[in-house]
């Protein structure tokens, strides 16, 4: 999806000033953007982001519904408890972020990296992860709903105490779960996954095999 097409592109107005927490953002376009500093609280509907980049930025508790951000650079960002909604992030870096607590719902993640993210406890419906690289993504204790990751690898990702239903792996290039069998209760995996599995299975199980 390109900026011009999404349905409320013609009322996006560009952003100006400085951000501030609690406060409530509509139909803005927050374009070439470098953010630092405390926004907890704030909204974002219909909004675009378009090669933002924020470093150490606090935005825990945010809202962000019907948002579309693409090319944006997140490192070290706070995250954690926030909301998001029917949204596109599109080509991003999303890097030793906190987003544990959140709440994901019909959003996808498009070409994407996810490297020392913390998604502890976080609870996703209807997420797609498409093409993406998630390393070191910490998602023990989540909730994941209806969620897929077509074309991803996932290298180091943690599923320790997670709840999965309809949680779809079958299309994922790699899958590189530290935690093993734990957590895969609820996940649909191909045979050849499950034959790649099949030694941590039979360890859990205590085991044996040989020729």
């Amino acid at each position: 999806m390109r900026l011009e097409d999404l349905p409320y592109a013609h009322l996006l107005q560009r952003h100006a000033g400085p951000l501030r927490a609690d406060t409530r953002y509509d139909t803005v376009h927050f374009d070439d953007l470098a953010l630092t500093g405390q926004f907890g609280g704030a909204s974002f509907l219909e909004c675009a982001f378009t090669a933002v980049r924020a470093e150490e930025a606090k935005l825990r508790r945010a809202g962000f519904n019907e948002v579309w951000m693409h090319g944006g650079r997140l490192v070290g960002v706070d995250l954690a408890e926030s909301e998001w909604q029917d949204s596109e992030v599109d080509s991003c870096v999303l890097a030793g972020v906190s987003a544990y607590s959140s709440a994901v719902r019909r959003t996808v993640f498009r070409q994407c990296k996810l490297e020392s993210v913390n998604l502890r406890g976080a609870v996703l419906r209807d997420v797609v992860f498409e093409d993406c690289l998630l390393r070191d993504v910490d998602l023990a204790d989540a909730k994941l709903t209806d969620v897929s990751f077509p074309g991803c690898t996932l290298d180091e990702v943690r599923l320790r105490g997670a709840a999965l239903k309809n949680t779809d792996l079958r299309q994922a290039a790699s899958l590189g779960l530290p935690d093993g069998h734990l957590g895969l209760r609820g996940a649909i995996i191909s045979m050849n996954q499950l034959l790649d599995l099949a030694p941590q299975f039979a360890l859990a199980l205590g085991i044996t095999v040989k020729d």
